[in-house]
């Protein structure tokens, strides 16, 4: 196995390479609005420094959010775009699911990012594999009773203390979390999601209410 894995939902590009027992490469960088610039450099950066070409990608696995709609659909398209090119598999993973992965924490607790508009993408896990609730979007105050007393990991959670007050790193998610994950997963022969976003509210650009059509006569 050669698994690229690669995720744009949160203002991290990242990208990794798993070669079935552990990471043999990774790259990540903070940028929120440079998705789309900084991923190709990052996964050929990935690939040079591994030593590896890219048509030995045996599988590919993309964080499917959830994140802004922008950013995240940077990604998806891109491992959609290698999947085809390659002829290999392109296997969905919850970017929450890479978080909590990466917390490595054994008791109940709350992956949070930042879904800005002053809400959160969240869920709550039992522990680092196992996501108890739907991944969701709400204001923090609105769900304070709900996580009250849990840890929390996120930038979500590092931005809202009062309503995360045990938040700690990591805030955002690895490729290299993303990958390991996957790469357990599909040893164990679990089936991973399709790579299809969750971006669970609308984008920001919308048609006008009162849009009016212009015929001709």
């Amino acid at each position: 196995m050669l698994l690229l894995a690669l995720d744009t939902a949160t203002p991290a590009v990242t990208v990794a390479l798993h070669d079935g027992d552990d990471i043999i490469a990774s790259s990540s960088q903070v940028d929120a609005r440079r998705h789309g610039e900084l991923l190709l450099p990052a996964i050929d950066r990935v690939l040079a420094d591994a030593g590896r070409k890219l048509d030995a990608v045996t599988d590919i696995a993309v964080g499917i959010g959830p994140g802004p709609y922008t950013g995240l659909r940077v990604g998806l398209m891109t491992a959609d775009t290698f999947g085809l090119a390659l002829g290999v598999p392109v296997h969905g993973v919850c970017t929450l699911d890479g978080l909590a992965y990466a917390a490595d924490l054994e008791g109940p607790f709350v992956v949070a990012t930042d879904a800005r508009r002053k809400e959160v993408y969240w869920a709550r896990y039992a522990d680092s594999r196992t996501r108890l609730t739907d991944p969701a979007v709400d204001r923090p105050a609105a769900i304070a009773e709900q996580v009250k007393g849990l840890p929390a990991v996120g930038a979500g959670a590092l931005l809202y203390p009062e309503t995360f007050p045990k938040a700690h790193e990591p805030e955002h998610v690895s490729a290299a979390a993303l990958a390991r994950l996957a790469a357990e997963r599909l040893a164990a022969g679990e089936e991973l999601p399709a790579p299809r976003p969750l971006y669970l509210r609308r984008p920001d650009a919308q048609v006008p209410k009162n849009y009016k059509v212009v015929t001709p006569k």
